[in-house]
């Protein structure tokens, strides 16, 4: 799915919603114990219920290579499902993949070519060998680590060099050498704030992908008044929040209601932007 057709889906659908897929075996609901296929069940449910409110998917590739032989190929078949049945929703893997040469290849091919998905994580620690090949996949997307909000990211991120610039401004400048609005996006936790709006202004055009509304305690009106823009510009991600909002029998009936609360209030962003 290219630019394009990513913000004509959120504007038919008045949602920036991205449904993460952490399927955590552990917190399955009790009703799929005696399931042998209790995983892939699970995504199906949800990913069915929540599919009229969002736009995007993003399954969490630890989460299933945890669960070894049945988890790798859970997130093949999931893959397959969305792509067979809701074609017109974005698909991300989210794996951080960070290695270079030939290894950045093979990660790209596996993303792209083997589970069909849009785009992928890729952290830039290792410079633009660990970033160019996946750019070489043309009609997907990198989704560049900036900016996440995760405790340990002042260990490195926020550190400035001699000149006061902070280090994931100087990745997001360099970033931009390797590729633009149409390939490459931005993962910018929820709860950072005004330092969105930092981010924003060097990347005025690019989509972010944004975790931590929800479970991880981020304000969705925080996040839209420093990063939306006339396109939207954001895809925001709640994973806990949605898929284990309810651990009853009735699991999927609660994920499509935690989705569609969030979408409702996606929707009233959009608004805004008629005015």
């Amino acid at each position: 799915m290219n630019r394009k057709t990513l913000i004509e889906k959120i504007f038919e659908r008045r949602s920036f919603l991205c449904v993460g897929l952490d399927s955590d075996m552990s917190k399955l609901p009790a009703c799929l114990a005696s399931d042998h296929d209790a995983m892939f069940t699970f995504n199906r449910a949800i990913i069915d219920a929540t599919a009229p409110y969002c736009v995007a998917y993003k399954p969490n590739a630890a989460f299933y290579e945890a669960a070894g032989i049945v988890g790798e190929s859970t997130l093949q078949r999931t893959a397959e499902y969305l792509k067979e049945y809701y074609p017109d929703h974005f698909l991300i893997l989210d794996a951080k993949r960070g290695d270079i040469g030939n290894t950045a290849r093979m990660y790209a091919r596996s993303a792209f070519d083997i589970l069909g998905c849009d785009a992928v994580t890729v952290a830039p620690y290792m410079g633009s060998d660990s970033v160019l090949p996946f750019l070489e996949h043309e009609g997907h997307f990198v989704v560049l680590l900036a900016l996440t909000s995760n405790g340990g990211s002042a260990d490195f991120q926020m550190s400035r060099d001699e000149k006061g610039k902070r280090l994931f401004e100087r990745v997001i400048e360099k970033s931009r050498e390797w590729g633009n609005a149409d390939n490459m996006m931005y993962v910018v936790g929820a709860t950072r704030g005004s330092l969105i709006g930092d981010v924003r202004k060097l990347v005025p055009d690019n989509f972010l992908l944004v975790p931590g509304v929800g479970a991880q305690g981020g304000s969705l009106e925080d996040v839209c008044q420093y990063g939306l823009t006339k396109d939207c510009g954001l895809l925001v991600n709640s994973s806990r929040g949605i898929i284990f909002a309810d651990s009853s029998e009735h699991y999927a009936e609660g994920a499509a209601a935690a989705a569609h609360a969030l979408q409702e209030q996606m929707a009233a962003q959009l608004d805004k932007l008629k005015h």
